[in-house]
């Protein structure tokens, strides 16, 4: 088999392993699934890249070393240092991009963002004075109506003399604050503070909305919480809590001892925080859409690296069409329909429309054709010490991606069943894998 017709073999093995994202994306989208049974194929496929990469690559990998004069010491350590590497490089890359709004793709990822977020939120909330004097326990509700602000540097949020009507508090970046003229004033406006990550600002908009004292302008690229006085309102008008805590501050010798100090901010979070471990529907949608806004190119990125190590697998492994990574292929293509499917349904309520959602898919579909020629070129080719530590790194991130993403997303939808399916696509690849190496 000549070099060309190997390339085009190995292209159209890709092509067909990840073909499973184009087929569960469309399930997703048109075709009404059971969670449960969907994760019961996402967990039995889950078990066959374990028991794949376990025997297959880690321990194909410790026999090649051992050929070359290695201890079985040694054999295991270069071989869990590949997979070690591989795995740190997709964990730290897959936070980020989830971090991004990449989060949506997955209902377990988005969850874990999602509260992240809300803990960051408290933890901001706990510096402002004002928030602080509330009971900690009714700020759940408080945070479904919090939004996010973005300012660029020299952006100014608003002046003097506008009209009061919001609480802020910086949750990265910095802002000046600008004493002097309204707009259509010819006095300059003289800095008279800078406020940092957690000060708040504008809060006597929340009791009396007033106008603005003083204007503010962003000094860096800044995002601010936002609480709107109309939502703060609502909520005083229906919490007896919440409005006994603002009583407290409705003159000005509450508000000025409030900066004594005497709530300690990080106790108070910690018993706000109590009641985050769970997500109501409306916030839930919120937060959706607020992540997947812009974040389109996060998403591509998350696909591709979660696609992009197994099939690099799939391709140093071929040799010819009666010798592949069988197991591997199997495991991707399997789990890929139940993955791609509660994807593409997440991110359509995320507000994509199926041909955004295809695109992301297609974009997926090449990357993992090339993945897997890559593979053969630049790995399979060769049978050096650099080509089996860099099999050893794509185990070490798919391995990071069956813990991180498949096995929490199938336990998400089907609970304890799925133990079962799991065990079961472990024996199922077990057994053909000792077929295959018993012919």
């Amino acid at each position: 088999m000549d070099t060309l017709q190997t390339i085009i073999i190995v292209a159209l093995v890709g092509l067909a392993t990840t073909s499973a994202s184009i087929m569960g994306a469309t399930l997703g989208l048109y075709v009404p699934l059971s969670k449960r049974v969907l994760a019961c194929v996402l967990a039995f496929a889950a078990g066959v890249l374990i028991s794949s990469l376990g025997i297959e690559l880690a321990y194909h990998g410790a026999l090649q070393l051992h050929e070359k004069g290695f201890t079985a010491s040694l054999a295991w350590a270069f071989i869990a240092s590949g997979f070690a590497t591989g795995a740190t490089v997709y964990f730290t890359a897959s936070r980020f991009l989830d971090r991004r709004g990449a989060a949506v793709r997955s209902a377990t990822r988005f969850q874990e963002y999602a509260l992240e977020r809300r803990q960051e939120d408290v933890e901001l909330l706990s510096r402002c004075d004002l928030l602080r004097h509330l009971p900690p326990e009714a700020i759940e509700e408080l945070l479904t109506h919090v939004r996010e602000r973005h300012l660029g540097a020299a952006e100014t949020l608003f002046h003097a003399g506008d009209p009061g009507d919001a609480l802020y508090i910086v949750a990265r970046g910095r802002v000046e604050v600008l004493h002097g003229a309204a707009p259509g004033e010819q006095a300059a406006e003289m800095p008279i503070a800078e406020l940092g990550e957690g000060a708040a600002f504008g809060e006597m908009a929340l009791l009396s909305g007033a106008p603005r004292t003083a204007t503010i302008r962003a000094v860096a690229d800044t995002e601010l919480l936002q609480i709107d006085k109309d939502d703060f309102d609502r909520l005083i008008a229906t919490d007896r809590e919440l409005a006994a805590g603002l009583q407290r501050l409705s003159h000005e010798r509450a508000i000025t001892n409030l900066t004594a100090g005497r709530t300690d901010p990080e106790k108070w979070a910690k018993v706000a925080s109590s009641s985050l471990d769970r997500l109501t529907r409306r916030e839930t949608d919120k937060m959706l859409a607020e992540a997947g806004n812009g974040a389109g190119i996060a998403i591509v990125l998350g696909d591709l690296l979660d696609t992009i190590p197994g099939l690099l697998v799939v391709g140093a492994k071929f040799t010819n069409l009666g010798h592949l990574a069988l197991t591997v292929m199997m495991g991707i293509f399997i789990g890929g329909i139940p993955e791609s499917a509660a994807s593409a349904a997440l991110l359509r309520k995320a507000g994509f429309s199926p041909r955004a959602i295809y695109g992301f898919w297609s974009i997926t579909l090449i990357a993992g054709t090339l993945s897997a020629v890559a593979g053969k070129v630049f790995i399979g080719s060769s049978d050096s010490l650099v080509a089996v530590f860099a099999e050893a790194m794509a185990g070490g991130s798919l391995l990071a991606l069956v813990t991180h993403a498949m096995i929490p997303e199938a336990l998400h939808q089907g609970g304890s069943l799925v133990v079962l399916p799991t065990v079961a696509g472990f024996l199922f690849a077990l057994y053909l894998i000792l077929a295959q190496s018993m012919l």
